[in-house]
């Protein structure tokens, strides 16, 4: 197994090896102004969500690794503390990866990328309008980590406002997780796309308590064709029937084909010897 010992490694690779591991990640489009008023447009994607009550959002315009230097927003942020995120999907990437361009101080990046800005109500940055989602935020504190390039500084935001565009609802009027079809950052050049086509989903064991794993019989158990996903799918029932199982390959895989329909019911009544 590889090894890295991060005091001991250069920072260039080890923000490579950071962002590709942790990934995919959020993208905070970050609207501010500086104390004249100039707009300022720029991602980030060392950002989140961290409490509901209070809504706190969080995210960190490191200093560069290559010159130590700070990005407008930061010093925006420092001067003015109030921000509006936009949550970005698909249709909008390559405008956003455009605002990411480190323009000249002064310089529009809604002009640059041709995003459209929009008054907010509480707060003086402006909105994002091709985002689906945006944020008005009051910033609570601006955290410094360090003072070496590659060092993060937490922007900790409290959203007073949400606008949500319509389109993306479902019939009920709630975000339709589908319709959204967000991007997330990856390491070096990658992005994620998360629409129809990937999205999967995964109950959560709240309702009920899963046996575990420790209790699953020794032929589920020790099953060459069943992964450690299916036997976590099968470790989330509330109780175990029977007492006789098999340990038959095609069985096992016919239960496979169960559970990746979800069907789990289905898997336990094809595994009972």
């Amino acid at each position: 197994m590889k090894t890295v010992i991060p005091s001991e490694t250069p920072a260039v690779l080890l923000q490579q090896i950071m962002q590709t591991a942790i990934a995919p990640r959020p993208i905070a489009l970050a609207s501010t102004v500086d104390k004249e008023g100039h707009p300022n447009l720029s991602p980030f994607s060392f950002f989140n969500m961290f409490s509901t009550v209070p809504p706190i959002v969080i995210f960190s315009p490191s200093r560069r690794v290559r010159d130590n230097t700070t990005k407008h927003t930061l010093e925006n942020v420092l001067e003015v503390p109030e921000v509006v995120i936009g949550i970005v999907n698909y249709d909008m990437v390559q405008q956003v990866s455009l605002s990411s361009t480190e323009y000249d101080l002064g310089v529009n990046e809604f002009v640059k990328s041709g995003l459209t800005m929009e008054d907010a109500d509480l707060v003086k940055p402006k909105l994002i309008v091709e985002c689906p989602v945006n944020f008005e935020c009051k910033v609570q504190e601006v955290k410094s980590l360090g003072n070496e390039g590659g060092s993060g500084n937490l922007v900790i935001c409290e959203v007073k406002k949400i606008h949500i565009r319509e389109e993306f609802l479902d019939q009920d009027g709630n975000l339709d997780q589908k319709k959204l079809d967000l991007v997330a950052r990856l390491g070096r050049n990658y992005y994620a796309r998360n629409n129809a086509e990937n999205l999967f989903e995964v109950p959560k064991p709240l309702a009920t308590k899963g046996i575990g794993m420790d209790q699953l019989p020794l032929e589920i158990k020790n099953s060459k064709i069943l992964s450690g996903n299916d036997l976590g799918m099968l470790a989330n029932v509330e109780k175990l029937e029977g007492n006789r199982f098999s340990d038959d390959k095609a069985i096992h895989q016919k239960a496979k084909e169960m559970l990746l329909q979800n069907k789990i019911d289905e898997a336990w009544q094809i595994l009972k010897d």
